[in-house]
């Protein structure tokens, strides 16, 4: 496929839907200040208050959400950037302590280097919030995406100390395809692994698209064309159109950078080929509006890859993740006609068991009256044909 050059600036413009286009940044421009917005103060982006009308997702008896317990009035009045140490270190303790199962599922029979039909897209699940998507370009060529690339046995600074893996990925980067482009969300180690992206830099040399303020990190891993997008700004590579949606998140890498950096997620799209379906990824997010507001500025997607892990303790971590309950009414709100959950059985993030977020999500499915086959997980290393 076409690829944008290596150091182009571009020239910026708007679509039919108010969407902002341009290219790549030049490597060695400066970062310039913070622009003010919702979701950013002038020095750390944050998530924009939620509305006063706004609601949690309906959930159904046999999964009741866990009560946030009432703060007082000397805490509410407190404005903490970043993890809570104390909370951050009691969450490390427990998970070093807690003895994780390994998960000995066999991987899912399936081919990453399936071309996809005209009109279809080929998502093969790798693990965590890793996909390899494909697409058959008009023009003849196939287009290969990877999302949050990591291949590493830990996700964490240091290499023998962290969060491990009870299961590996589904399939090696050697086992790839070339990658064209890389998405990558935000800045946290299991989403931003400096080693596959170096892998990546010395195997494909892709263009990266990635959230505000995290090119640095990936330029560091020696990947030279690489586009940084804010909330609803997009790029156009070749005969696609990635464009930064909204999450609710937070990011922080170190001790001293919490917030410096955007997190989002990125809505995928072919304006000269209709018939290619659209894929929304969703990155790391916890429930919010911003799944409507998707759906109305830029339609509904044809494929949405949504997370449902890592979401107990729910008073800790609600603020963040989205639970499987959530992610069925994302689903509805975006008003998706496929959904691939993601997030979940590949490194212990979090406390609740292996295979729960799955049976979670099929039981609400379910109760939310959703065809069977609308919201299911892929298997490990299965490979989906999906069509609009």
């Amino acid at each position: 496929m076409q690829k944008a050059p290596d150091s182009l600036l571009g020239t910026v413009s708007r679509s039919s839907d108010g969407v902002f286009l341009f290219r790549c940044y030049f490597p060695f421009m400066k970062k310039a200040a913070l622009p003010l917005s919702d979701h950013c103060n002038g020095e750390i982006f944050i998530n924009p208050p939620l509305p006063e009308d706004w609601q949690e997702a309906p959930r159904p008896q046999a999964w009741p959400d866990q009560p946030v317990p009432p703060r007082s009035a000397a805490q509410a009045g407190k404005k903490r950037r970043g993890i809570r140490p104390l909370t951050f270190l009691r969450w490390v303790i427990s998970n070093i302590l807690e003895k994780m199962p390994q998960n000995l599922e066999p991987d899912a029979p399936g081919n990453p280097h399936d071309v996809p039909e005209q009109g279809e897209a080929a998502v093969t699940f790798i693990g965590h919030s890793t996909f390899l998507l494909r697409f058959s370009l008009p023009e003849g060529g196939t287009l290969s995406v990877l999302t949050d690339p990591i291949f590493s046995e830990r996700c964490s600074p240091i290499p023998f100390i962290g969060p491990k893996r009870f299961r590996p990925p589904a399939y090696q980067l050697a086992d790839l395809p070339p990658i064209d482009d890389v998405l990558v969300s935000h800045c946290h180690y299991d989403h931003l692994d400096l080693p596959s992206l170096r892998a990546l830099a010395q195997r494909d040399n892709p263009v990266v698209v990635t959230t505000a303020q995290t090119g640095d990190l990936i330029r560091k891993a020696g990947l030279s064309r690489v586009s940084e997008l804010d909330w609803w700004q997009g790029v156009r590579i070749g005969d696609l159109e990635v464009v930064c949606t909204p999450a609710r998140h937070f990011t922080q890498r170190g001790l001293t950078d919490a917030g410096k950096r955007l997190w989002g997620g990125f809505f995928l799209r072919f304006p000269k080929s209709p018939e290619t379906p659209s894929v929304f990824f969703a990155g790391d997010t916890a429930h919010g509006p911003h799944w409507k507001e998707i759906g109305t500025r830029l339609g509904a997607p044809d494929i949405a890859l949504l997370p449902i892990g890592a979401y107990a303790p729910r008073p800790m971590l609600r603020k963040v993740h989205t639970d499987p309950v959530e992610a069925v009414e994302a689903f509805r709100q975006l008003q998706a006609r496929h959904g691939i959950p993601m997030h979940f059985g590949t490194f212990p993030l979090s406390q609740e068991p292996l295979g729960e977020p799955e049976r979670c999500l099929r039981e609400t499915a379910e109760w939310a009256g959703l065809a069977p086959d609308a919201f299911v997980p892929l298997g490990f290393g299965e490979t989906r044909l999906l069509s609009r």
